[in-house]
């Protein structure tokens, strides 16, 4: 399912153009993802621009609104964050992806760090987001 964020892009815009980063959410658990957005909503400069709790409704909603940042969750209903990965990556270079999982070894570690993924966040330490969304994008890919 992808879900819009409705005035997500018009809410601030400025001369036509929004200044805020656009945050594209990728997580199948409604309430992991409804945390998710309420602290991307509190946090300063940064509109929520959609959600998706599937692969194949992530990939179409990046895609669609080619945001700054996804916050991309490893597990998902349909498949796994990693094939979002792999399909999305190459069409969206200038899109930082976040990965967010309870599998934090070092074998989904680097295979995520390997299709691309700009960051690894244990979903315990989530509020680490915050501090990665005011920094540089990177990917030990690129």
């Amino acid at each position: 399912m992808v879900r819009p964020c409705p005035g997500s892009h018009t809410a601030s815009m400025q001369n036509g153009h929004d200044s805020r980063t656009h945050v594209f959410i990728v997580e199948d658990s409604p309430i992991v993802r409804k945390r998710l957005v309420a602290m991307m909503d509190e946090t300063e400069g940064v509109a929520v621009v959609g959600e998706a709790d599937t692969e194949k409704g992530a990939v179409e909603g990046i895609l669609r609104t080619r945001p700054d940042w996804v916050l991309l969750d490893v597990q998902l209903t349909d498949g796994n964050g990693i094939g979002v990965l792999r399909q999305v990556r190459k069409q969206v270079p200038d899109t930082g992806f976040i990965v967010l999982t309870n599998f934090n070894t070092p074998q989904c570690r680097r295979i995520c760090f390997l299709e691309g993924a700009s960051h690894f966040v244990d979903k315990m330490q989530a509020t680490a987001i915050r501090e990665i969304l005011a920094g540089p994008k990177y990917s030990l890919k690129h």
